[in-house]
């Protein structure tokens, strides 16, 4: 009896170890954290920071395809590759997954020492739907399409609720393997729910039962959402809202009026608790990050000319008051005013993420604001494997040096006191307040020449310190209060393994003879500073 009582002790040990063990990977996986002024990614305990790039549509759906491009990526210094994974691959004839292709795109990461966000094409890729299985395409009465101008398209319709059970369980099932094949590695950082929701070509869906829809009173949960957060609120859907009265309850029409506004606000709402329902059945198989993407609009465009009803800024309040499962709101950038839209997604709690964006000489400056002034997790130009992403190694230059200052680039994040900037003919200068000065950042200017363009970021390292890395910009500074100041010395250097390597004192031309602290506009550089105050 006692050896039987023994045994059975032995067991349940080992069972509530086995628990604890599994719980404490759960715990252990990627995962996002506030970390003083910054919300950043934990990897394995640490902050990361996600030096990325998207790979082309069908590239990963080969293995042998793929086997040249992961060394090309590698040398680019990524740390993570974006790639594709279509629900039609992972769930070829319905309740039969094959995750062959996951398996093999892990292993081929974890021989370049790369991470992996897998972005999930599965309902819509584009606002259409060409990445759904051919059992979804075929059975049109079961998955219905969305009604554009009195005419079926082949896209499916957010408001079927047996597409929606479909894509989740087949969400669900994905995540149930990560989490069994990449528990340990944690190869997968983040995942990219769907890919650029929305009608194209009307402001939205007209069949019956969206018609329907329409006419019935808005959810309850979305009215309270808007009334408990209406200061929160982004400042067009708050407008939109208070010109219909605030209303708590009519159809769609009455309370957001009818217009087209209402259309996508409609819209937003149906693809948000579709999104939402399969994250949230990812997220219960395996709690990573999960994100969604944007299409974004032109300010003069109208809904239907961009998928209407995806998270823009503008209906970002409606995807919240779903739920909370998707982590992160993101912008697909490829707009000029890079800045603008950067800061209308880094808002009330949004970490800013850019799973898409331009590659080569523009996103070798632009990730330098993103990840400095905006607190970025991540930067990810598309095509990155195209021969062409980056034909002048300037995004790899970038990359590398982001690479050599990560921990303290993060550390300044969660600080506050990191600036980055981005500067041309039509943005010339920057100012900011840093440790005690006024820091005006311009072009870089010498000997009557002055440079077209210059980008980088600046973080205070000690009293009087600062480290600097970009190109073809200056900087001076004007204490806040107290005696004068003039620069005691700059000297340009390198990190390697985090310990700084000095190299060239940079007190002659380099620094216009003491008057400005300047990073040369030919080369990407990493420079310390140290000021000094007189009377």
């Amino acid at each position: 009896m006692r050896s039987r009582l023994s045994a059975v002790s032995i067991l349940l040990s080992l069972a509530i170890a086995a628990t604890a063990n599994v719980a404490a990977q759960q715990n252990n996986a990627p995962h996002l954290k506030k970390r003083g002024a910054a919300t950043q990614l934990i990897v394995d305990g640490h902050p990361f920071l996600i030096l990325g790039g998207e790979i082309l549509n069908s590239s990963s759906s080969s293995l042998d395809y793929m086997k040249p491009i992961w060394p090309r990526l590698a040398s680019m210094n990524l740390n993570t590759v974006i790639t594709p994974l279509s629900w039609e691959l992972v769930e070829p004839t319905e309740g039969n997954f094959d995750f062959t292709l996951v398996d093999g795109l892990l292993a081929q990461a974890r021989q370049q020492h790369e991470h992996v966000v897998f972005l999930w094409l599965a309902s819509w890729k584009n606002g259409m739907s060409s990445y759904a299985p051919a059992w979804v395409k075929h059975d049109t009465h079961r998955f219905p399409r969305v009604v554009e101008h009195n005419r079926e398209v082949e896209v499916l319709t957010p408001l079927a609720a047996a597409t929606q059970q479909a894509d989740a369980r087949a969400f669900a099932a994905l995540m149930r393997h990560i989490k069994e094949a990449d528990s340990q590695d944690h190869t997968v950082l983040m995942m990219q729910v769907e890919n650029e929701v929305g009608v194209l070509n009307d402001s939205r869906d007209h069949s019956a039962a969206a018609d329907q829809a329409f006419a019935s009173p808005v959810p309850k949960q979305l009215t309270q959402y808007l009334e408990s957060h209406h200061d929160q609120l982004y400042p067009d859907l708050r407008a939109l809202w208070d010109a219909n009265g605030d209303r708590t309850t009519g159809s769609w029409p009455e309370v957001f009026g009818d217009t087209i506004r209402a259309d996508e606000a409609f819209m937003a709402w149906h693809y948000a608790t579709y999104i939402e329902a399969v994250a949230a059945a990812g997220k219960a198989a395996y709690d990573i990050p999960m994100y969604v993407n944007t299409w974004l609009a032109g300010d003069d465009s109208t809904p239907g000319q961009f998928p209407s009803g995806g998270p823009e800024p503008r209906v970002v309040d409606i995807w919240k008051a779903a739920g909370s499962a998707i982590d992160i709101y993101a912008p697909d950038l490829y707009a000029e005013n890079f800045i603008d839209w950067c800061r209308r997604y880094h808002r009330d709690g949004n970490p800013l993420f850019m799973p898409e964006t331009r590659g080569s000489t523009a996103g070798a400056a632009n990730v330098f604001y993103a990840l400095g002034e905006e607190a970025g997790i991540g930067f990810s130009p598309f095509a990155i494997d195209a021969l062409e992403s980056d034909p002048s190694g300037d995004l790899a230059s970038s990359y590398a040096a982001i690479a050599s200052i990560e921990p303290m680039l993060l550390a300044h994040q969660s600080a506050g006191d990191v600036h980055g900037f981005v500067l041309d003919k039509n943005r010339s200068s920057v100012d900011f307040a840093m440790n005690g000065y006024t820091v005006h950042v311009s072009r870089d200017q010498i000997f009557g020449s002055q440079a077209d363009s210059g980008f980088g970021l600046i973080m205070a390292t000690g009293l009087d310190e600062f480290l600097g890395v970009g190109k073809g910009f200056r900087v001076s500074f004007v204490p806040r209060s107290g005696p004068q100041v003039g620069i005691a010395s700059i000297d340009e250097g390198k990190f390697v393994d985090g310990q700084w390597i000095a190299g060239r004192r940079l007190n002659g031309d380099e620094d216009d003879q003491g008057q400005y602290w300047r990073f040369d506009p030919r080369h990407l550089s990493t420079e310390k500073l140290k000021l000094y105050r007189y009377q």
